[in-house]
């Protein structure tokens, strides 16, 4: 197996978050790199992906309302967003699938990226400011904070405490509030933008709404242009095609059934309350 395969299957072992994780850090190693052989400026590379504070700046690359969230100031920065992603998303796709995790994640960046060019337009405060935004804590931040909401009095270990998931959400919210006036405002104010989104993700889902079902559609969409199939002319084929689709849906709508029932009980009772099988089986679809 060569180099190149082995690092695809190792790659496409990874789940979701693990994957992001390590886009993230090639990006940033790429870079780097970039940078220093061909003696490029810090910001000659990245400036075509950050998000530029005015509202002419975003319009002229419109695409940095997402590329933003794969850029990071320095090693600190990307090992501190990537350690607080990783630890949420284990919570978060042990009971979600990855098409939720990739909607909160993306709408996240969106979410805290839009509060940052409108605060940065808005406010006077900002106006003699120009600095751009990058980095994935806003995304991040959507993540934690939808677990968080989702699941207020789940208790996990922080150091030598247990602590219930909300406690842990206000007090990263309320750290981002009263550090706006001191230092990296647009940072902090793209976190508020990603918690907001998290926030109303996970209670409009508790409510039975998907506010992200159109965004899966879209990615969906995009997937699907790199991976068109040759139509086959066989009439018969094309109808086994349809019964193995229909049987294929029904399959996934029982399967979603069984993670929402089991949602339920956790939102009502607490994740201990679950059987061993509930939690094997939590752990088996997070997986996929």
């Amino acid at each position: 197996m060569s180099i190149t395969n082995d690092i695809k299957y190792k790659f496409s072992t990874l789940n979701i978050a693990e994957k992001i994780i390590a886009v993230n850090v090639v990006i940033f190693i790429l870079n780097a790199l970039l940078v220093f052989f061909l003696q490029l400026s810090s910001d000659s590379i990245s400036r075509w992906f950050e998000l530029p504070k005015s509202f002419f700046g975003f319009l002229m690359q419109p695409w940095s309302i997402v590329t933003y969230a794969f850029l990071h100031a320095g090693l600190m920065h990307l090992l501190l967003n990537m350690l607080m992603l990783y630890f949420s998303a284990r919570i978060f796709l042990n009971l979600f699938s990855k098409t939720y995790f990739l909607n909160v994640y993306f709408l996240g960046a969106i979410s805290g990226g839009a509060l940052f060019l409108l605060s940065y337009n808005v406010f006077p405060v900002f106006s003699r400011v120009d600095s751009p935004l990058i980095g994935a804590s806003a995304a991040v931040m959507a993540i934690l904070i939808f677990i968080c909401t989702y699941l207020p009095n789940q208790e996990v270990r922080v150091i030598f405490f247990n602590l219930k998931l909300w406690y842990i959400g206000a007090a990263f919210v309320l750290l981002d509030l009263v550090q706006i006036p001191i230092s990296n405002s647009g940072g902090h104010i793209a976190h508020l933008g990603g918690s907001l989104l998290g926030f109303v993700y996970a209670k409009k889902l508790q409510e039975g709404t998907d506010i992200g079902a159109w965004f899966a559609k879209l990615l969906s969409s995009i997937k699907n242009m790199f991976n068109k199939e040759k139509k086959s002319p066989l009439k018969t084929v094309h109808k086994q095609k349809q019964t193995s689709a229909s049987k294929s849906k029904a399959s996934k709508n029982e399967h979603q059934k069984q993670i929402d029932a089991i949602l339920d009980k956790i939102s009502k009772s607490g994740y201990d309350s679950l059987s061993k099988e509930e939690k094997d089986f939590l752990f088996k679809a997070g997986k996929e």
